[in-house]
């Protein structure tokens, strides 16, 4: 029996720190064990309802001692605390209100790292250099990410770990009904930066071709995209897909499904495309997911796409390229036997990478950490 403390952000919090979180407790911890999270919070959000089973979530606002101090008393009844970092999701100049949450803890913290930057701002740096230099051991879950940590980082990387990061397996699901017109697949929380406008522009350039493919968008408008400037973004998407006469063949569906209902979606699906903007992300759960599910993948060349499918499960482009987007998904869409081997090659990786085999890499890093202290 062990337990465990989680801090990150939380769902009712739609974001990928959230997810990530919700899903590691759930594989990490046992039923014998204990376990709760401490929810990192800005004062817009609302209080979090009990996790699973029964797992108790409690609030920590972000630049309030009092919570704070309260958080870190909770953290220290733990065995381990597992931190989640991401510079946005603390309070302070680069999020370094961590630093003394970290700074605090009398027990051992494993430390999640979901951003390495090879070119931090000074602020970024100092805060990833301590924040590496607090923790008991620390994850990454590209070897990317842990180049960047060697290159860029005055820090020793001795306690660095990789730990890829884990997927649900789905290919038990059913999955919707398949149209006859291939499906070409990008789901996520929707905002600038994501390049969607890319992948449409790529789809008026397959019209072409005789099974026409459809482009379907599936997902919301960020919550944090959402209260500063609305729905402009995904506006402009639909303005794109109406002035080049796309309308049958993308769209754009606002929902935000539960994890069975976005499964049957990806399963469905013939092509996942990732065209972000982004040149510096070392770590994508969506990609991860795409790849688990067995489904080839075109990506932009972020770090996480170009070490992933350099193993041959799927296709990198250059960002901003409408061309290149469209003759990448026109070679996956019109060579079966290139695609199969995308898939197969895709399926191989995902089997290492599943949320149970995760969870146990995790809980036996948290409990040889208990196991030194205790010794």
């Amino acid at each position: 029996m062990a337990r465990f403390g989680f801090l990150s952000t939380y769902p009712p919090t739609r974001c990928g720190l959230a997810t990530f979180t919700q899903s590691l407790s759930a594989a990490m911890v046992l039923p014998s064990d204990d376990a709760f999270v401490v929810r990192a919070m800005d004062g817009s959000e609302a209080d979090a309802p009990r996790g699973k089973r029964g797992m108790p979530v409690v609030p920590m606002l972000n630049g309030d001692p009092t919570s704070i101090s309260a958080a870190v008393r909770m953290l220290n009844s733990a065995d381990v605390a597992v931190v989640q970092h991401e510079y946005g999701i603390y309070g302070g100049p680069d999020g370094d209100e961590v630093l003394a949450i970290l700074a605090r803890l009398d027990v051992p913290a494993v430390v999640v790292l979901h951003t390495v930057l090879a070119h931090p701002t000074p602020g970024q740096k100092r805060v990833l250099e301590e924040v590496v230099r607090l923790a008991s051991a620390v994850v990454v879950m590209t070897e990317t990410a842990r180049n960047n940590l060697q290159t860029s980082y005055r820090v020793d990387t001795s306690a660095v770990r990789v730990i890829p990061h884990g997927v649900h397996p789905i290919n038990t699901l059913p999955p919707l009904p398949h149209p006859e017109r291939p499906i070409v697949l990008t789901w996520g929380l929707i905002g600038p930066g994501k390049g969607i406008e890319w992948g449409i522009q790529a789809f008026g350039m397959l019209q072409d071709l005789t099974l026409r493919p459809r482009y379907r968008v599936l997902g919301q408008t960020h919550p944090k995209v959402l209260a500063n400037d609305g729905d402009v973004y995904r506006d402009r998407l639909l303005a794109t897909v109406n002035k080049l006469g796309l309308a049958g063949s993308v769209t754009i569906d606002g929902r935000y499904l539960d994890a069975a209902g976005l499964a049957r979606n990806i399963l469905a699906a013939d092509i996942v495309l990732l065209p972000y903007d982004s040149r510096i992300q070392v770590t994508s759960g969506v990609l991860a997911e795409a790849v688990a599910a067995g489904k080839p993948v075109v990506a932009t060349a972020f770090p996480h796409a170009t070490e992933l499918l350099a193993t041959g499960a799927g296709i990198v482009v250059p960002h901003e390229d409408p061309s290149a987007i469209a003759e990448a998904l026109r070679t996956i869409l019109t060579d079966p036997v290139a695609a199969a081997e995308m898939a197969q090659i895709a399926r191989r990786i995902g089997r290492e990478s599943t949320w149970p085999e995760v969870g146990q890499r995790f809980r036996s890093l948290a409990l040889r950490l208990r196991a030194t202290v205790a010794a």
